[in-house]
């Protein structure tokens, strides 16, 4: 017996049913399976106009997916990397910048939870939430105040 053939419409709602992707994303993965005559942006535009497909919803799932362990520009880059227009990345950075501090002090608690005893090991702590995309300005309130402190001022 043959395998059932699915639609290229059908692929893509079985995709945006699992989670929010950006219209470039959905792009890749469907084109895998697109045939002479299927209309990919066609298909896409469509999808925009029933409000199944969403930039605004993306960013936003992207966002909360991510903002409990990266730092503001990880999270930019990888906004970028999914077509996310340059006006919207402008918006979500603003939105981003108010809890950055408080978001990789929670990082930095949750991987070392204890100041660092010498300049090697403030080197490492700082060079770990670096790489997890975190301001100059977030990680050095994290690393120097451990938390606790600054929470009260």
């Amino acid at each position: 017996m043959a395998k059932l053939q699915i639609s290229l419409k059908g692929r893509a709602l079985r995709y945006l049913s699992a989670r929010e992707h950006s219209r470039l994303e959905l792009a890749r993965k469907l084109s895998r399976y697109a045939q002479e005559g299927d209309d990919i942006e066609a298909l896409l535009d469509t999808l925009e106009a029933a409000k199944l497909l969403s930039q605004s919803r993306f960013s936003e799932s992207l966002i909360h997916r991510r903002a409990h362990r990266y730092g503001n520009s990880r999270i930019l880059s990888e906004l970028q990397s999914h077509g996310i227009d340059a006006e919207s990345l402008v918006d979500i950075k603003a939105d981003l910048a108010s809890g950055e501090v408080g978001r990789a002090r929670e990082v930095w608690r949750k991987k070392f939870n204890q100041p660092p005893a010498d300049a090697a090991e403030r080197a490492k702590q700082m060079r770990f939430l670096l790489q997890r995309g975190f301001s100059h300005r977030a990680i050095q309130a994290a690393v120097k105040g451990g938390g606790d402190e600054y929470e009260d001022e």
